[in-house]
């Protein structure tokens, strides 16, 4: 004779302890009361919104035993969230210090030609200097460089770096830069004859800076060079948007803006 189990309530209400599925999205499963079978898509706290294979939503409460996941009883609790990893570099390479508050700005200052420069010097060094109490600035261009530092009035609590586009020998760069003779002023710059060069071209996804006929402006020949729309606002968006961090740009801008950061900073 046949043997049946004197207990006839269906198997997904008696009391055995049941697993615990987080309702991650796309888990297929049916809601017991109702027999609506569909896959997950959206858990909020104490409900669970699933879709079937029609299109349709419906939203039920997360209860106990209250889903069958492959004909066997679960009970779906909300995902954990998982907790957001922390970097541990800036985008310049240095430790990065999680939730350190930004210094009072010291009486120092670097400065930098141009918007663009500064632009590009947040993106890679925004949090050291936060950390270091840096303040970064523009000078549109460094033809009065000279009465620029004597208005400063640098001192020994009161350093100023300079970062110049283009100071390579025989420039109108370098002859202004030799100008400057302060002891508390470092003024230091890369070859490129605009910030743009400095973002390595394998970043930007072509194969290099293209030359541009001298009298020209460098940056519109760039762009019909390449092709871009002749807005070079827009086209410095475009590059600024591919640099991630340091090893986006070309070590000889890196070495000279940590070297005025040590230097403000001492």
């Amino acid at each position: 004779m046949r043997s049946y189990d004197p207990d006839l309530t269906p198997s997904w209400k008696r009391s055995a302890p049941v697993p615990e599925v987080p309702a991650e999205p796309d888990l297929v499963v049916e809601e017991v009361a109702t027999g609506f079978c569909g896959a997950v898509i959206g858990c909020e706290a104490g409900t669970v919104t699933l879709e079937d294979r029609f299109g349709k939503h419906r939203v039920f409460p997360l209860t106990p035993r209250g889903f069958l996941l492959e004909g066997r009883a679960v009970t779906l609790v909300r995902p954990s969230a998982a907790a957001p990893s922390r970097p541990t570099r800036t985008a310049s390479g240095s430790i990065a210090v999680p939730g350190a508050r930004a210094r009072v700005a010291r009486a120092g200052r670097i400065y930098v030609e141009g918007r663009h420069d500064a632009e590009l010097v947040e993106r890679v060094w925004g949090d050291d200097l936060r950390v270091e109490g840096v303040v970064v600035e523009y000078l549109e261009g460094v033809d009065d460089l000279p009465a620029i530092v004597r208005d400063f009035g640098p001192g020994p609590d009161a350093r100023l770096g300079v970062l110049v586009d283009h100071l390579v020998p025989g420039s109108k760069e370098s002859r202004i830069a030799a100008q400057v003779s302060d002891a508390h002023t470092l003024v230091v710059g890369h070859p490129y004859i605009d910030i743009w060069e400095a973002v390595k071209p394998s970043s930007v996804g072509i194969r290099a800076w293209p030359s541009v006929p001298r009298g020209q402006d460098w940056k519109t020949g760039v762009c019909h060079a390449l092709g871009w729309p002749p807005n070079t606002g827009a086209a410095w968006q475009h590059i600024l948007s591919k640099v991630h961090s340091y090893k986006d740009l070309e070590p000889e801008l890196l070495g000279r803006v940590e070297e005025l950061i040590d230097f403000v900073t001492a």
